[in-house]
């Protein structure tokens, strides 16, 4: 006779805790800016766009010279954008007739030392510049002040873990990895509002906010 064979019951399923808990932790630190940069312009008009291209040129040159003799370093400044449009009359009954050209040219300077920005604009105004904007702030060793913010940073990402630890009933272990999630590099220049009118300058610097974002995850100790 052929005994039979029992099969076993099954085991019953238990559980499976989370291998890790990921957070993701933010500090942020204000600082003053140290660069700044500004965009100057001359628009020049002609009736033809020979006369208008000369005067514009003339012109800018005045602008460059003056840079250079408030001690702004050649390497600091550069011609950003050059354009020579044709100018049109008016007119509703069919093609609109040139009646000039306009020439323009800007140049975009930038400062190692906020505290000049002020008297660079009333230099780049008294050299003729008649388009004056995009004033913007920013800090060049913005990774190196974010140092102490990570550290904020990591302990912001553990006091969530943390809570959530807390409310699933187990135990955070060590961090598993560790990841920054923003761009400590240098910050954009902040574009303060185009074609402001200038005259004895005041400038607001103001401060800069730099923000870094982790994410880290956190082992489970077992057996809690």
């Amino acid at each position: 006779m052929v005994g039979a064979t029992l099969l076993a019951a099954p085991a019953l399923a238990q559980t499976a805790l989370p291998a890790a808990i990921t957070v993701s932790g933010e500090a942020t630190v204000s600082v003053a800016p140290d660069l700044a940069q500004i965009d100057a312009g001359i628009t020049s008009d002609a009736k033809t766009a020979r006369e208008a291209s000369e005067a514009n040129n003339a012109a800018m040159g005045k602008v460059l010279l003056a840079l250079k003799s408030a001690g702004v370093a050649e390497s600091d400044y550069q011609t950003s954008r050059l354009s020579l449009q044709p100018q049109y009359a008016p007119n509703r009954s069919g093609p609109s007739p040139i009646v000039g050209y306009r020439a323009s040219n800007r140049v975009t300077v930038r400062l190692r030392e906020v505290v000049k920005l002020a008297g660079v604009i009333d230099t780049l105004v008294g050299a003729g510049a008649n388009d004056i904007g995009g004033i913007g702030f920013s800090v060049s060793n913005a990774s190196k002040l974010l140092d102490g913010a990570r550290e904020q940073a990591v302990a912001d990402a553990r006091r969530k873990a943390e809570i959530y630890a807390k409310a699933a009933g187990i135990t955070l272990g060590s961090p598993l990895s560790i990841s920054e999630e923003s761009n400590a590099g240098p910050t954009p220049y902040r574009k303060i509002a185009p074609g402001m009118a200038v005259s004895a300058t005041p400038v607001a610097q103001g401060e800069e906010t730099l923000g870094v974002s982790v994410s880290v995850s956190w082992g489970i100790k077992q057996g809690q």
